[in-house]
Formats: C-alpha cells, sequence, structure tokens
C-alpha cells in the first residue's frame, strides 16, 4: 500500500512524522496515522509530497515497482505499460516534442484528438495530456525524457508562486518554476538547474486562456 511505502520512505529519510509533515503542509499527525493505519492518501497530499522530494520515485511509491529514490532506479518503465497506446480520443494523449509548441491550447484538438498515441493512467485522471521534458534545465528534479501529466489551467487562473508549470509561450513550451515578476504583467520563469539564468517573460507573450498547463505529477516515467 501507499501509506506503509510512504512510512518506509519516511524512515529512510531520517526525519519524524511531524518534520515530514510539516515539509509538505499536512495537517500534524495526519501521514503517522495514514502510515500507522493503512490509510489511502489523497491525490493533493501526494502531490506536495512529490513536489518537496523529488528524490522520490513515484512510480515506486504509488505502484511499488522500482525502486524507492530516483537516482536509484537505471531503467523506469512506463507506468501504463500493460494498457496500449492507440489511436483515439479515449486515454490521455501523449504530445511529441515536435508538436508541442502552440497545441496546447484548448483549440488544438485536432493534434490531440487524432496525431497523437493515448494512454490509460487511472491514477492520472483529469489530466489533459502528457508532455516529454526536453533538455536539462530542470534537473536534477526534472530529466530529459521524462514525461510530465498536465492539466489546463484558465488565463486567469491565479499563480501559486514558487510551483511549477507547463507554459505555452512565444519561446516555445517552457517546464519553469514560477515566481512574481516585477510587475502585475510580469511573471519569473525559474530552472531547477542553477547554470541556467532566471527570467521574466510578459504575460502577454503567454499564448491563448487556456496556455497555463500545471504540472499535476511531477516524473512518471523515463524513455
Amino acid at each position: 500500500m501507499t501509506a506503509q511505502r510512504l512510512g518506509q520512505f519516511i524512515k529512510n529519510k531520517g526525519i519524524s512524522y511531524y518534520a515530514f509533515e510539516n515539509a509538505i503542509g499536512a495537517s500534524r499527525g495526519s501521514i503517522s496515522k495514514a502510515v500507522k493505519e493503512n490509510k489511502s492518501i489523497g491525490s493533493s497530499i501526494l502531490e506536495n509530497i512529490l513536489n518537496e522530494f523529488a528524490d522520490l520515485n513515484p512510480i515506486w511509491l504509488l505502484t511499488g515497482k522500482g525502486k524507492m529514490l530516483k537516482n536509484e532506479d537505471e531503467d523506469l518503465h512506463l507506468l501504463c505499460e500493460d494498457a496500449p497506446a492507440y489511436k483515439s480520443t479515449e486515454g490521455i494523449p501523449l504530445i511529441p516534442i515536435d508538436a508541442m509548441a502552440g497545441v496546447l491550447t484548448e483549440n488544438s484538438t485536432a493534434v490531440m484528438d487524432f496525431e497523437c498515441d493515448h494512454y490509460i493512467v487511472p491514477m492520472f485522471k483529469g489530466a489533459d495530456f502528457l508532455i516529454p521534458v526536453k533538455g536539462d534545465s530542470m534537473q536534477p528534479k526534472y530529466f530529459s525524457g521524462d514525461i510530465v501529466a498536465c492539466k489546463r489551467l484558465p488565463f486567469d487562473a491565479f499563480f501559486q508562486w514558487n510551483r511549477t508549470y507547463v507554459i505555452d509561450s512565444d519561446q516555445g513550451v517552457l517546464i519553469k518554476r514560477v515566481r512574481r515578476g516585477k510587475d502585475d504583467q510580469h511573471i519569473m520563469v525559474v530552472s531547477e538547474n542553477p547554470d541556467y539564468e532566471p527570467f521574466e517573460i510578459e504575460k502577454s507573450r503567454i499564448h491563448s486562456p487556456v496556455s497555463y498547463t500545471h504540472l499535476t505529477l511531477p516524473t512518471i516515467l523515463r524513455v
């Protein structure tokens, strides 16, 4: 069970349940109780856990497959490997790298529905699409070839500062941590890799009212 594996991870980290709960913003005693009683853990809490502890392998946590820590797992397998990919309107579309720019908008249904492979991944109910990570700017949190599950947000959605988003902009599709810009017309985008300098983007350079896509969960597979 997920709760039992989470208990193993906390023990491996050498931290108390209280410290762990504080780190993920959970109420005191909620995680220790879930582990002790082997109760299910909500998706929002799982998201906070995976965002806060980047070394935790989400596939191991959710399914028990692979190893506990990402850097121990040399070859992560597709989470939905037993569910065949097929070209239809069912399942979550996986958008190829060369087709990402400009197709993350709500009006790009033709590409989304008919030109992409689709995957059925029960734990990502509500995700609008999957996209691959390209490059090393978000290492060590996300590696090139990792796949992230995304959900569209309205253009006027309130940014949760210092959270990771996928942004379809004039500069292409960016997966970045978003921080407050110099004014209400700008956002600051930050890479996890310190070799890349933060930079600002004008909100007007972000495409369409649905171009913000919230990164609902970190890495789900390595290809």
